[in-house]
């Protein structure tokens, strides 16, 4: 029986339904044959103005380029597959219910002036990133009350446990992967008891990142002990650009008091009690306090776009200096372990408070590409460094320059990538970046123990972001993925010190490491074209 469930699983049902479709698809096509000349000419036409438009409009014309290509190399399969996938034409009912419902909810991210105010006069030299990501972005800035970086899945991981069980209100998750084991069935358990306790506990997941790790009716399965559930943009065998789009954010909110992010998922291997790809190097990060609020709103905009619920978020919003437990003894000290320490969350002097603080959302239906220009925003503004955690470097010209004239002005620009990867012809494509890069000045460590999965810019002791956007295109472009952006900290250091504990547990590249054959190489360059579409 264990054989034939692994041959009638989903994956084969999945890919016997797509070759069914191509099949269907094909005849289809074959019917149109007596209109083919002028289907032919209406394409190539299209694909003349779809070129002339990507030159004059694309904000990433390095990896449109692709889009370019194609359609000069075949302009009738080239146009239909660009409008059917590359455009970005919003056909999906739920992607048009996400666009509506981010456009209605952008009531609930109101921007403090005072502290505003406050940044100009602190760093005027940076102040135009506070201001893209306050009013372009449209997150706010708020003062940061309290914030902490677990450098390990597996540290972080018992600060999740306790702001779960402290939860009195509602308990949020929305995660790319879930998967049972040792991580996440200590949570279900939780999530099951605060559910009998009248707790609304709603869990979002993507389907297809759960893919292999979850039943497609594991959404039921929640349902079923009373944990609101939604599948995002479940797998369909119909080919369509919706599926393009996933859910990659990794977001925790408890009470509306802490939440946590980062590079972890719910799996075993994100705390490193499975090894797939040696030593899993990983991140989470808690924030408390007012910021909270932002992660309450990007999880809320998402579920009820997709599973309409609340007509008024702010219920949703703790009161401020109210206490997350109350009283003393036991129930005090495990929201102390999960909230941290109530008055420090409730500033009452300029002094009380230690940075600034703004969680933001990346979002690939609309015009901006919040988190390349946040990232770029970095590399530009960085004086004396900037380092670079990611797993996969996959990235355009504009980027590649500007890390390269980083270097050039004198500033110590480093990243760091995996040394054992995951996906093998990614890390082939990630390694052909080296040379070019370490030719310019940029210097490229790779974490032998194992994979490195966190996603962390950090420059100048002052400036750092740490989220769950890759440096890649689907990151960049073509997911949903969320960060938070942090000023002025003291506990910056901690993740600059993070970093290079592990660029100390690596090795650095030089330019003639990642050199290929002319065979390989010219490979390489192929895949490298054609990265924007992986």
């Amino acid at each position: 029986m264990k054989i034939l469930g692994k041959i009638f699983n989903r994956i084969t049902f999945m890919a016997i339904v797509v070759v069914l479709e191509a099949l269907l698809l094909a005849r289809v096509i074959g019917w149109f044959n007596p209109y083919a000349s002028i289907i032919e000419t209406v394409l190539r036409i299209a694909g003349l103005f779809v070129i002339l438009w990507l030159v004059n409009n694309s904000r990433h014309l390095s990896s449109d380029i692709v889009w370019i290509l194609l359609i000069m190399i075949s302009p009738i399969f080239g146009t239909a597959l660009y409008l059917g996938f590359g455009a970005n034409l919003i056909t999906s009912r739920t992607l048009w219910s996400i666009v509506n419902r981010t456009a209605e909810d952008k009531k609930y991210y109101t921007q403090d002036r005072q502290v505003m105010a406050e940044l100009s006069a602190r760093a005027a030299d940076i102040k135009g990133q506070f201001r893209y990501i306050s009013e372009s972005a449209g997150f706010p800035i708020y003062r940061n009350t309290g914030f902490d970086y677990y450098t390990l899945g597996e540290e972080g991981y018992p600060a999740m446990l306790a702001a779960l069980r402290s939860a009195k209100s509602f308990i949020f998750l929305e995660y790319f992967i879930i998967e049972r084991g040792t991580m996440w069935d200590p949570i279900l358990e939780i999530l099951r008891e605060k559910v009998a306790e009248g707790v609304d506990v709603r869990v979002m997941y993507d389907d297809f990142g759960s893919f292999r790790t979850l039943s497609p009716s594991y959404a039921k399965t929640l349902e079923k002990s009373g944990i609101k559930c939604v599948a995002f943009n479940r797998i369909n065998p119909v080919i369509a650009a919706i599926m393009n789009h996933r859910d990659h954010r990794k977001i925790l909110v408890v009470d509306g008091r802490v939440a946590f992010s980062g590079g972890i998922n719910l799996a075993d291997e994100y705390i490193n009690v499975k090894e797939r790809f040696g030593h899993w190097k990983d991140n989470v990060i808690r924030v408390r306090g007012d910021a909270v609020w932002s992660y309450t709103v990007l999880f809320l905009t998402m579920w009820n776009a997709l599973r309409p619920t609340d007509d008024d978020y702010e219920r949703f919003r703790p009161a401020s200096g109210s206490s997350p437990a109350g009283g003393s003894g036991r129930a005090a000290q495990e929201a102390e372990a999960a909230y941290g320490s109530v008055t420090e969350s409730i500033p009452t002097s300029a002094a009380s408070f230690d940075g600034y603080i703004a969680p933001y959302g990346e979002s690939p239906l609309d015009n901006e590409i919040v988190s390349q220009d946040i990232y770029m925003n970095i590399i530009n503004q960085a004086r004396d460094y900037v380092y670079i955690v990611t797993p996969y470097l996959i990235i355009d010209n504009e980027f590649l320059n500007a890390l390269i004239l980083a270097a050039k002005r004198g500033v110590d620009v480093r990243i760091v990538t995996p040394g054992i990867p995951d996906k093998k012809i990614i890390w082939k494509i990630t390694r052909s970046y080296y040379h070019q890069l370490i030719e310019g000045g940029v210097k490229i460590i790779e974490y032998t123990p194992g994979f490195v999965h966190g996603k962390v810019f950090v420059s100048d002791d002052r400036v750092a972001t740490v989220g769950t956007i890759n440096l890649d295109f689907r990151s960049l472009y073509l997911h949903f993925e969320n960060g938070t952006y942090i000023y002025g900290s003291r506990k910056i250091i901690d993740i600059r010190d993070d970093v290079l504990r592990t660029i100390a547990a690596g090795h650095q590249m030089r330019a003639f490491e990642s050199s290929e054959n002319v065979v390989k190489a010219f490979f390489i360059s192929i895949l490298r074209l054609f990265a924007p579409l992986m």
